[in-house]
This record gives structure tokens, sequence and C-alpha cells, in this order.
């Protein structure tokens, strides 16, 4: 896994207007947008069995903006668990079109207990513990990202 760097990027954040469209789907970032507002995340994407298997085990830190986008190839019935991952985690469970269907908050570091994501997940999002109820993520809010397939997406790129 490689370690996490988060740059300049996290000032950019909260830009506005043409700057946050100019940021707007890459493939090192996820946004998501709800009643909130809009939220950027630098990402790591695992998009392989191996990186998806992978995920964030053994990583001790991870900047507070920062996270892993498990993207599968078609909608599925999906489970994670914390084994060997010594940090708690948020995870954004997502249907194809980027519609957040579940959130599940602060994962148990160790922990070998199932976490199920339910039917239908194509994108997972897992975040740093907490960060999904302090910005209020909730089912029904939807992220962005290039690997949302554009003519399914809720939230397509360049969209507003």
């Amino acid at each position: 896994m490689r370690p996490f760097v988060l740059g300049a990027a996290t000032a950019l954040m909260m830009l506005a207007g043409t700057a946050q469209q100019a940021w707007a789907c890459r493939a090192d970032q996820v946004e998501i947008k709800g009643d909130f507002g809009t939220v950027r995340f630098r990402v790591e994407v695992a998009d392989t069995p191996a990186s998806r298997a992978q995920g964030l085990m053994f990583v001790r830190q991870m900047p507070q903006m920062s996270g892993m986008l498990f993207v599968y190839e078609r909608p599925e019935s999906v489970s994670f668990w914390m084994e060997n991952t010594p940090i708690p985690l948020d995870m954004i469970f997502a249907d194809a079109t980027g519609t957040i269907q579940r959130v599940h908050a602060e994962a148990i570091p160790f922990d070998r207990t199932p976490i199920p994501g339910g039917e239908g997940i194509q994108y997972v999002l897992e975040i740093n513990g907490g960060l999904a109820a302090d910005f209020g993520f909730d089912a029904g809010d939807v992220m962005r990202h290039p690997a949302i397939t554009q003519n399914m997406a809720a939230w397509p790129c360049g969209a507003p």
C-alpha cells in the first residue's frame, strides 16, 4: 500500500465555482453531495481483486480528507471486515449510479465481524471513522468519480 500523501488539494477543497468544476472527476478524488453541500476526498482506487483484498490493511494512519474507493465491475452484494486494519473507518456503500445506500460508521479496528453493504453495491468509499457523521452523509446522498459509469451516474462528471 502506498502511503497517503495530501498536498495542496486540501487548501483547494473549499474553493467554489470554476475551480471546483476544474477539480471535479479526477481519478484521485471522490466528491459527495447532499444537504450538507459538497465534500471532496483524495482517494486511492482499489479496482482489481488484489487491490480490493488488500484495501487499507496495515495502514496505521490516513490524512483527514483521504480514503479508498473500492470499485466493482458490476453491482453485487458486498461485505467488508477490519482484519489487519488498525484505524477505525466509516464505510459508504453506493449503487451503480453512485447513490449512497448505506453508511456504516466507526468500523472497529482488527474486528473480523462481517459488515454487509447490502445488495446492488458497486462502489464503497472508506474514510476515517467519524467523518461520515461529522459531515452528515446518509442514504440518498450521491458521489461522483470517473469510475462511476457516466450514463448511469446520479451526479455525472461535469454536472454542477
